[in-house]
């Protein structure tokens, strides 16, 4: 079965992204095999803050991350990593600051004390 994954989540209403997000946790659990019951046990919420987010209610972002831990799902966050990037002038000027040549050994031995 091809399962469509471009969602324009733009174009729908908060409600029905909440609304997909429980079906996508659902969907996980029911993968897993796991109740509701055991699920909200290990993420430490109530068996009901499952039911809501299942049933596309509203829960609190902390149980969200708690729920996706426990369905080891925190990958799906990995969209949120920010990475800072440097400007072209900013590389330019850490190529420009590298050392170019080695210093020969034989004027360390010449600033060398001879005791």
């Amino acid at each position: 079965m091809i399962v469509n994954t471009n969602i324009n989540w733009t174009s729908m209403s908060d409600k029905a992204i909440i609304s997909s997000i429980g079906e996508y946790i659902k969907h996980q659990r029911l993968i897993q095999n796991k109740t509701q019951a055991k699920i909200a046990e290990i993420a430490g919420v109530n068996r009901w803050t499952m039911s809501k987010i299942e049933n596309g209610e509203v829960i609190s972002l902390i149980s969200l991350i708690q729920i996706l831990r426990a369905l080891n799902l925190l990958n799906v966050l990995d969209n949120f990593k920010f990475e800072t990037q440097l400007s072209p002038l900013e590389l330019a000027k850490i190529e420009k600051q590298k050392r170019q040549r080695a210093r020969s050994n034989d004027n360390n031995k010449q600033n060398e004390s001879e005791w």
